[in-house]
């Protein structure tokens, strides 16, 4: 079932600033936003990739934990 493999990607956001955006961008022919969550410096968003979200954009500081590993983004 689709919805299986998409359900088991888990990341780990961690805002290092205030006003931290987090983007949910939708599957199919045409791509849109579907969600999106500000975070204060310290709080720690847990985002997941499923059959509807094909893509997370993150605009400010923030720290990144995936099974990949980790990365800051540049502010």
């Amino acid at each position: 079932m689709a919805s299986e493999i998409y359900a088991s990607d888990h990341i780990i956001i961690k805002a290092l600033d205030n006003g931290v955006t987090i983007i949910g961008l939708t599957r199919g022919t045409d791509t849109k936003f579907h969600h999106t969550e500000k975070l204060d410096r310290g709080e720690v968003m847990i985002a997941q990739f499923t059959e509807h979200t094909s893509a997370i954009k993150i605009r400010g500081a923030a720290e990144v934990l995936t099974k990949h590993g980790k990365i800051r983004t540049n502010d």
